[in-house]
């Protein structure tokens, strides 16, 4: 593994840029440290090591530390309003969760933006031959990011995700018609509700997407089922 700024955002990388046919950047949640999610790479190389050499993994940081909230070597891409999210939860209501777009995520768009633009040129490659994706808050930021994008990923991957900015979504998602998107929820998610996962998932199928939606008997987490579902979309874009 080897860290290197790219652009705004501090990056651990899993493999070779230069090398590789493809590119999986997956995006950490709140709370997290950077180096949250890169056990995943070898745990999908286990999985199936015939694109081991074509595949490089990389993970963003997030901008935000989130130490002086007593969450030492936290990040996270946005704030959260831990205390609105928790009454939402207790009404069960996550209507103005889904519809709005969370106050600091304009920012985290820029720099993951300015950071995806400076990966293609370092690893000169089009967005077509990168997959997006993230859990949590990061899969909010990669869903946002695949949406308005002006070329489309290879595919995106959703991990314990949710339906945010609707209405936009709504009217951008027609124009990844046809995307491989990988979604992954816990039916029992106390974090993220399931109900609204499925909302994502409707809105993202009714606009032509391509969807596969695993759900799993868990909580607010990425469950292995997940990572073999990821691991056979890897095998299957190297191949083309």
């Amino acid at each position: 593994m080897q860290t290197e700024m790219i652009g705004p955002l501090n990056c651990r990388i899993v493999g070779d840029v230069q090398q590789a046919k493809l590119s999986l950047i997956l995006c950490h949640g709140y709370g997290a440290p950077g180096t949250d999610l890169v056990p995943i790479a070898d745990e999908l190389i286990s999985l199936d090591n015939s694109f081991a050499k074509d595949v490089v993994f990389v993970f963003p940081e997030a901008p935000h530390d989130l130490a002086d909230l007593g969450m030492p070597g936290g990040r996270a891409w946005w704030p959260i309003n831990m205390q609105r999210l928790q009454e939402m939860m207790q009404t069960n209501d996550f209507k103005e969760l889904a519809e709005s777009e969370p106050p600091g995520m304009a920012d985290a768009r820029g720099q993951f933006q300015e950071f995806l633009t400076e990966y293609q040129a370092i690893s000169s490659s089009d967005l077509n031959k990168i997959v997006l994706g993230g859990f949590s808050q990061g899969a909010m930021l990669t869903t946002d990011a695949t949406l308005r994008a002006e070329q489309s990923p290879a595919g995106l991957c959703i991990l314990s995700g949710t339906l945010l900015c609707k209405k936009q979504w709504q009217e951008l998602a027609p124009n990844r018609a046809g995307l491989p998107v990988l979604q992954a929820h816990g039916t029992i998610d106390p974090v993220l509700p399931f109900a609204v996962a499925e909302d994502l998932r409707d809105l993202l199928k009714d606009a032509g997407l391509n969807v596969t939606f695993h759900d799993f008997p868990g909580m607010h987490t990425i469950s292995w089922q997940a990572l073999e579902m990821i691991a056979q979309l890897l095998k299957q874009l190297v191949s083309q």
